[in-house]
């Protein structure tokens, strides 16, 4: 029987499995930020350890960054974390992209994008999102904070091994469809516990098409189904978007890596544990309606009614209908919005801004509406003054802010306030996620754009 490329990967990277226990894997990236790190790096002071393989190790501020100016961050809390994270940097000699500085952004945009995520790696952070690497061909996970602990420590991480499953998309997405659309379809199919346990390889012909930045967000959004990782095999894509990369290997290397990048696919007679298949015609745009990012329908469907639910059924969707102020059977194409937001480790990319560009090219913002373009990295931000993706932004009332989390999350600034409703491009709609009392509609960037115009929730196939 031939191996999964999950596996092939998890294979190559086993130090010792414990008998009746977890497996002792070697990482070859930790990723960290400043929220998750302080206690990591207490422990290994605590107990005088330093850490194993530093140069194997690159941190980040993001999270507390504030996209509205990078001088000083006001927060108390915020400020002393990243201020933190500095400090241990230094002290234990840890590459820092300091905020403010061309190398910053959100983590889980300047890894890929400056080579630092490559096919074949096991990839860790203490950051659930860490599944976006996996878009690379890597083996990318979100650990917990002892965790982080353990990888500065030995470079090593005990893990229980999950079981495989293959999702396959095949066919041609329509006009308007992007990968964020496949991703919360697959959500809204599978529910947000759906693949729980697993460690899932994106397949297809659909999956092939797809450009380097939608495979990452399709990654990134694994977490949200309860997948371990998301993987996709590295092809030509995924060597041309990585060739000349700051930290890619060069000249023979890059042949020899090539060369050994080739051979991470699954085998033609691979089993997975689970297996599904979805085709790309049945994809419309979308959104979601409810406070987890699986509660979704197509952009011209109406929100689900209680007929033939369950009363456990039926109490969790009226809970997050009453949360949402939505209605069951209503449809929420037409309905006002406060707050529209362009950025994450989802939709941060330079892809996602030319997308969002498209749309509003020639129009003008709703002045009904309260905007946040935030690019996910410096280089992002520079690539969209290259293109004049700016200028564009700036004719239609758009304001292009600095490199940060931003509003994906209330730990900076860009918070939404409460009761007032924001089209995001964002992962999570959770209640208050962006901001005690906010309410979040998830959707592409191509919605969220036709929003902004209209100020009411679009599908971008109208404009």
């Amino acid at each position: 029987m031939g191996k999964t490329l999950f596996d092939k990967i998890w294979d190559s990277h086993v130090v010792q499995v414990i008998p009746d226990g977890p497996t002792q894997l070697y990482i070859d990236r930790l990723y960290a930020h400043e929220v998750t790190s302080p206690q990591a790096f207490d422990t290994l002071r605590d107990k005088g350890i330093k850490v194993f393989r530093p140069e194997q190790v690159v941190a980040m501020p993001d999270h507390n960054t504030p996209s509205d100016q990078q001088e000083v961050i006001n927060d108390p809390i915020g400020r002393k974390q990243v201020e933190t994270l500095a400090r241990n940097c230094a002290e234990f000699g840890i590459r820092h992209f300091a905020m403010g500085t061309k190398d910053n952004g959100i983590i889980h945009v300047v890894g890929p994008e400056k080579g630092l995520s490559l096919p074949g790696m096991t990839i860790v952070c203490g950051d659930s999102h860490t599944s976006t690497h996996g878009a690379v061909g890597a083996l990318a996970m979100g650990i917990g904070t002892s965790e982080v602990a353990e990888v500065l420590a030995s470079q090593c991480i005990l893990q229980s091994k999950p079981k495989t499953m293959r999702i396959n998309i095949e066919g041609e997405l329509q006009k308007g469809v992007v990968a964020k659309d496949i991703a919360l379809y697959i959500m809204a199919k599978m529910t947000t516990s759906g693949a729980t346990g697993y460690a899932v390889e994106y397949a297809g012909s659909t999956i092939r098409n797809l450009s380097m930045e939608g495979r990452l967000t399709l990654s990134n959004l694994s977490i949200e189904m309860g997948s371990r990782a998301g993987i996709i095999a590295p092809d030509e894509t995924t060597f041309e978007y990585l060739k000349g990369r700051e930290y890619a290997p060069k000249g023979a290397e890059w042949d020899k890596a090539v060369a050994f990048w080739r051979t991470l696919k699954s085998d033609d007679d691979a089993v997975f544990d689970k297996e599904i298949t979805y085709r790309a015609e049945d994809i419309k745009p979308r959104i979601t309606y409810g406070t987890n990012p699986g509660a979704g329908i197509a952009i011209d469907e109406t929100v689900p009614v209680l007929d033939g639910m369950s009363e456990a059924e039926k109490a969790q969707l009226n809970v997050q209908l009453n949360y949402m102020q939505f209605k069951p059977g209503q449809k929420l194409e037409g309905t006002p919005v406060d707050y529209c937001f362009l950025g994450a480790c989802t939709n941060g990319r330079i892809e996602d801004f030319r997308a969002f560009a498209s749309v509003v090219k020639g129009k003008k913002k709703s002045p009904n509406v309260v905007a946040w373009l935030v690019p996910g990295s410096w280089l992002v931000r520079q690539q969209i003054i290259d293109e004049g993706i700016d200028k564009i932004l700036a004719e239609a009332g758009f304001e292009l802010r600095l490199p940060s989390c931003s509003s994906c999350l209330a730990m900076n600034p860009d918070k939404v306030p409460a009761g007032k409703l924001a089209i995001s491009t964002s992962n999570r709609n959770f209640v208050g996620r962006q901001g005690p009392g906010a309410r979040t509609v998830l959707a592409s960037p191509l919605v969220v754009a036709a929003s902004a115009i209209t100020g009411v929730i679009t599908d971008p196939r109208k404009l």
